[in-house]
């Protein structure tokens, strides 16, 4: 009988939480459309998830974040900023509900609670986002990436809109084809929405937002005013452009006022955002980098180290998934093993991520070298980061800087902290950080300064993330931030 006691007392309070995360699913859809207000809990996005995500992300700030919170208490204060009259930003609701914890009996109210720390974030004209057009240049697997995430991202308060792509090639079978692809995805499932094609005006209706399909083999020829779209940022993921000079010729189509690549670029500032964007002239340069995936992931951890231990010399290598410059079946290739069949073969390649890094965090300059073995996954890369210290170190002291990074500072968007033990691949697949640091995987040798750390990172969707946040900056539509 005590046994039957048991189990119904934990079914039902489990039942409770589920209900209280179903209120603050509500609360954040309303907050985000109808005031521009986005809700995270500790850096990790509340829209497009399940009740069961939203109370693991609730036990995460426990074990991990070491701030315990409740869906009680989440749910309460997102109801109270729904009830106020805030100006578009994002709030960490994880964060305030540790903080009403702790200081609850400094306040007479949670209402007082929120009105003292939301102080500043009254609306006003000055500080309204007008947001900004952009059109994706090319729609491989980064372009069709972020053309869903700026889409999620709709809204009150929307800081980018999608408002053309570019191919080669827009009749209506293309249109048709790019569609379905945007549909559907291997790696990374369906997308949550819906996307019709509009043949008629050569657009696919994305959510309800019409993004024009433009055909063209030149970035010059185009007249974005034509299509009702101004003071544009072109997003250029073809990988065919990444010089200064190739780049400009974005810059003469009617309409385009900066552009943005997703790929290390020459002449041009290359930018890992979290690290240097506060570098950038916004004024004056109008082209930018968002250099590479494997330089996103093992910057920010390179920095933290660096700025706490100094590092001496080291080697990255990364473990990096196929892409498509590779071959499905053994063929000639420019480069050397490439040709090999990408999904039945480890291949040894180069990778320019050593060099990239010093672009990034200057001090590094030739105190590096890197290489890269492709192999045969899809999506979910690895950077083994071998490094010699100045400093003497532990694993727990080592450990405890990351993770002290990834909470606080600069880099909380950048660095996911992992305590997980049976870390794979596929588990990093959809993280939004940029580098997953692999606690569980480092090793420290006897003398305290030679280490070897592991970043995990989702080549595709972590990196695509990066450059949304680089563009928003690039753009001055960052909303007020609450961290």
């Amino acid at each position: 009988m005590s046994q039957d006691v048991g189990y119904e007392k934990e079914l039902t309070k489990h039942i409770e939480h589920e209900r209280a995360a179903v209120k603050l699913q509500s609360y954040v859809g309303e907050l985000l459309y109808e005031k521009g207000i986005e809700l995270v809990i500790f850096r990790h996005h509340l829209t497009d998830v399940t009740i069961s995500e939203i109370l693991n992300l609730h036990d995460y700030a426990g074990k991990v974040v070491n701030k315990p919170i409740d869906v009680f208490t989440t749910s309460a204060l997102a109801e109270i900023i729904l009830s106020l009259n805030i100006k578009p930003s994002k709030l960490d609701i994880g964060k305030l509900a540790n903080e009403w914890l702790s200081e609850s009996n400094q306040f007479d109210s949670q209402l007082a609670f929120i009105q003292k720390k939301l102080i500043g974030f009254e609306p006003s004209d000055t500080n309204e986002i007008q947001p900004r057009d952009v059109i994706l240049y090319g729609f491989g697997r980064i372009g069709r990436l972020a053309a869903r995430e700026l889409i999620r991202q709709a809204g009150k308060g929307q800081q980018l809109r999608l408002r053309a792509i570019v191919t080669r090639g827009a009749s209506d079978a293309d249109i048709i084809k790019r569609a379905s692809l945007l549909r559907n995805d291997s790696v990374h499932g369906a997308f949550k929405g819906t996307v019709i094609e509009d043949l008629q005006t050569k657009s696919l209706i994305i959510n309800g937002q019409i993004v024009r399909m433009i055909d063209a083999s030149n970035p010059e020829d185009i007249d974005y005013t034509s299509y009702g779209i101004n003071n544009a940022l072109v997003i250029d993921n073809t990988g065919v452009f990444t010089t200064k000079e190739a780049l400009t010729r974005h810059l003469q189509a009617p309409g385009v006022s900066k552009v943005l690549l997703t790929a290390p670029g020459k002449e041009i500032p290359n930018i890992v955002f979290g690290i240097n964007q506060q570098k950038l002239d916004l004024e004056n340069e109008t082209i930018f980098s968002a250099a590479s995936c494997t330089t996103n992931a093992i910057s920010p951890v390179l920095k933290v180290v660096n700025d706490t231990y100094g590092i001496v010399r080291g080697h990255i290598e990364t473990v990096h998934a196929y892409t498509n410059d590779q071959n499905l079946l053994d063929n000639m290739h420019k480069k050397s093993r490439r040709g090999r069949a990408a999904a039945v073969n480890m291949v040894i390649t180069s990778t320019g991520a050593g060099n990239a890094v010093t672009k990034v965090i200057p001090e590094l300059a030739d105190k590096l070298t890197a290489n890269a073995v492709r192999v045969p996954t899809p999506n979910g890369s690895l950077a083994i980061l071998s490094l010699e210290l100045e400093k003497e170190t532990s694993i727990e002291s080592i450990n405890n800087a990351i993770k002290n990074a990834a909470l606080n500072g600069d880099l909380v968007n950048q660095i996911y902290y992992s305590i997980d033990p049976e870390l794979v691949s596929s588990d990093i697949i959809g993280n939004t950080c940029c580098s997953v640091y692999d606690s569980s995987a480092t090793i420290v040798a006897k003398n305290g300064k030679n280490v070897v750390l592991y970043a995990w990172y989702d080549n595709e969707f972590g990196y695509t993330k990066q450059v949304i946040r680089l563009a928003k900056y690039i753009c001055k539509v960052r909303r007020a931030i609450y961290y």
